[in-house]
């Protein structure tokens, strides 16, 4: 039964890794630097070992807004967010799958009369727009540094050639690693508060926590989404908004990692507290609105008239739809769950008054 009600998970982590995942390296694929096969590879791999070493800090203020606290609960909060994500995916708009789970996870407040926890909430959504904020300022200040240096060293086309290819392949597996490092709440958060999974003891050496395993196991799932299904997506991303240069495409792809890692690292988080300086909240931000974000901070810069409006509007309406969307799908699944398959998902005692979803209970049941 752990493993069933873990699927919708697995399906999550899946969708996640075929949409916001791509990101990674959809500029790079998008310029035709690094082929399809090897950018899924390598983003696989290490978005794996970003979700496992790294994935604690952003779970922990996805907690906050909701502690889904039952197993079919959880298991049909990552269903809609997934449904929600899979169907914006197949109209190939790049949505962001923080959305997807946090708008499922309001829907679950709503039937089971949890109060919603309304500053980790406008945390969550001030880094939805602090995201492509930051990823357009840092892709600016990257671009104008990369062209400064290129026009300062002189290096010959082929060697130049060669090392954008390898600076693509390193600044993508960054990029990947702090992907699975925030976005891995998105995929298993909502299951941390309501399975307990037993440690796992390797000969003494180090133990795996029943956290970092489910975070193993949707790390994987994001792999596997990433090579089967991203191709589309990362075309979309990669040269639709606007074209990409390889030299762009390596500023693009850094920008997205750096901002993903500033919003993961509980390490930087407290050595800014130390120095006194205010730190920026562990969320699960969206890769795909940072990377458009440092798309269009490029095309500002460099030609703006390039810059496919219509797209990105497109992709803009996906974003708002997206959390609106896997709410009420959440809301209405947890019904049908709770009333007509019988599984409980809540357990928290909630007053009559105060929940529409138990009224629903009591009154539909008799019409029906």
């Amino acid at each position: 039964m752990i493993l069933f009600f873990l699927s919708s998970g697995l399906f999550l982590g899946w969708s996640l890794g075929a949409n916001d995942a791509a990101n990674v390296f959809g500029s790079a694929v998008g310029s035709k630097m690094i082929s399809f096969k090897k950018a899924a590879i390598i983003a696989g791999i290490f978005v794996i070992i970003g979700a496992v070493v790294q994935g604690y800090g952003a779970s922990d203020t996805l907690g906050k807004l909701g502690k889904v606290d039952a197993l079919a609960g959880s298991f049909t909060v990552a269903l809609s967010a997934a449904i929600s994500v899979f169907f914006m995916t197949r109209l190939k708009i790049p949505v962001s799958t923080s959305q997807a789970i946090v708008g499922a996870i309001i829907g679950w407040n709503f039937y089971s009369g949890n109060a919603t926890d309304y500053n980790s909430l406008l945390t969550i959504v001030s880094a939805w727009f602090l995201g492509p904020v930051l990823g357009a300022l840092i892709a600016i200040i990257l671009f104008l540094l990369l062209k400064y240096f290129l026009l300062k060293s002189k290096i010959h086309l082929l060697r130049l050639d060669a090392s954008i290819r390898f600076a693509l392949v390193i600044v993508g597996a960054f990029g990947a690693y702090s992907l699975g490092a925030n976005n891995i709440a998105n995929v298993m958060g909502v299951f941390v508060g309501s399975i307990n999974i037993p440690k796992v003891n390797f000969f003494n050496i180090f133990i795996l926590s029943g956290t970092r395993q489910l975070f193993f196991i949707g790390g994987l799932s994001i792999a596997i989404g990433i090579i089967t299904y991203s191709k589309k997506v990362m075309k979309t991303i990669g040269n639709n908004i606007l074209s990409l240069t390889s030299e762009t495409a390596i500023v693009v792809v850094l920008s997205q990692a750096i901002v993903l890692f500033i919003f993961s690292s509980q390490s930087l988080a407290s050595f800014m507290k130390i120095c006194g300086l205010p730190a920026f909240p562990l969320v699960p931000v969206s890769s795909s609105q940072i990377i458009v974000g440092a798309i269009l901070g490029i095309g500002l810069i460099k030609r703006a008239h390039e810059i496919n409006f219509k797209i990105l509007g497109k992709i803009s309406l996906g974003w708002i739809a997206t959390p609106v969307i896997a709410c009420v799908i959440a809301f209405f699944s947890l019904f049908v769950v709770n009333n007509v398959f019988k599984q409980e998902v809540f357990k928290t005692e909630i007053s009559v008054n105060n929940n529409f979803s138990k009224e629903m209970q009591i009154i539909l049941p008799d019409k029906l």
